[in-house]
């Protein structure tokens, strides 16, 4: 599990590893929309797709979301939880291109080798998505040393490793790294890492793609030595999925959850709360925005004292109910095992495609398995 900054988001009750969150978390601290520093564009133009690029501009910005300064780049695509393959496929043709599009921004041409980093450990599974991408990338460094006259044009030299964790290998992950890059000498860096997320809904849908580097471990309250271009002396852009959540989160997005779908449902029938009876409430399959919350009078109504308390307060609030008795669980969906192998080739699929120009749409699938 990765973050992209060796300091977490505490001082809000929360951790995350996506820039978006935690834009989200310190806007929503400041009662402001924007922070100074920070920008943030949202592309929708692709049915179920949502692309939102953040920029933080400088440390102090950086400082105030808990970011380091870079380009982050984050795909949600919440219809992947439903095992539809032409999703599937469109997800992955936008991820190509964003990554793409990533690298030519980073001035990192065809003609720049790549080493491909899959953190993580391979024995457990929300944890095991860098080394299954390693699985199915197209690895060509040993061709273009051994026989470069096999290879054809429209191929880039990439090589690729899974260095696994410090509790297996007893070797700090950015040591194993960092001698591979001494002796293989890429251009550049991909490290692809298992995250952390604030929100159940972005649990198996969100990718993010980042220059800033990575902090195995970090996501999890693990603090490990960094893998960023300070470290290894060359450009690192990081992929990563959050596969994970705390308890905390889950008990707290569930009562925010309670209450959108209670305000939505007194909104649609046109009732107060007191006159809606269990049989009133509809199934749904939306996520709650604040829009849908009720009155804080109503929410109190609900739940009292926790009805009043704002999002971060109540999140605060459920830590420090479960933290001392070791209740804040790191929780991952029962159906992991299935969509650590439909998001690893996405991923792989997209790497493959950003890296190499002879292999498109049509081919790609030839690469995976």
């Amino acid at each position: 599990m990765t973050d992209a900054r060796h300091a977490d988001l505490s001082g809000y009750g929360v951790r995350t590893d996506l820039a978006l969150e935690a834009h989200e978390l310190a806007a929503k601290a400041r009662g402001k929309s924007e922070i100074s520093g920070v920008i943030v564009d949202t592309d929708d133009s692709e049915p179920g797709i949502r692309v939102t690029r953040v920029q933080v501009k400088n440390e102090e910005a950086g400082r105030q979301i808990g970011m380091h300064p870079g380009r982050y780049v984050t795909i949600e695509a919440p219809k992947l939880r439903e095992n539809d393959t032409n999703f599937e496929e469109a997800v992955m043709q936008r991820f190509a291109k964003e990554i793409k599009l990533f690298l030519e921004q980073l001035g990192l041409t065809q003609d720049k080798k790549a080493l491909v980093v899959g953190l993580g450990n391979w024995n457990v599974t929300p944890d095991a998505l860098g080394p299954m991408v390693v699985e199915n990338l197209l690895v060509t460094r040993h061709l273009f040393r051994l026989a470069p006259e096999t290879v054809a044009d429209g191929y880039r030299e990439v090589s690729a490793i899974s260095p696994g964790v410090l509790g297996i290998t007893g070797i700090e992950t950015s040591e194993i790294v960092f001698g591979v890059v001494e002796k293989s000498s890429p251009d550049f860096v991909i490290a692809i890492d298992a995250l952390a997320s604030r929100a159940l809904h972005r649990v198996n849908t969100t990718i993010q793609i980042a220059d800033t580097g990575i902090h195995p471990g970090s996501g999890v309250g693990n603090k490990r030595k960094a893998i960023d271009r300070k470290t290894l002396g060359i450009p690192v852009v990081s992929i990563g999925v959050p596969t994970v959540v705390f308890a905390s989160t889950i008990v707290n997005d569930a009562i925010t959850y309670m209450l959108g779908h209670f305000g939505q449902t007194m909104k649609e029938q046109n009732r107060p709360f007191h006159r809606l009876a269990i049989s009133d409430l509809p199934e749904r399959r939306e996520v709650y925005t604040a829009d849908d919350l009720p009155e804080m009078e109503v929410r109190k109504t609900y739940l009292g004292l926790v009805g009043q308390l704002d999002e971060n307060e109540k999140q605060e609030l459920i830590r420090e109910v479960l933290q001392p008795l070791g209740q804040n669980l790191v929780v991952t969906p029962k159906e992991v095992d299935e969509f650590m192998e439909d998001i690893a080739n996405i991923i792989s699929s997209g790497l493959n495609q950003a890296l190499h120009q002879a292999v498109d749409q049509e081919n790609a699938g030839a690469y995976t398995h």
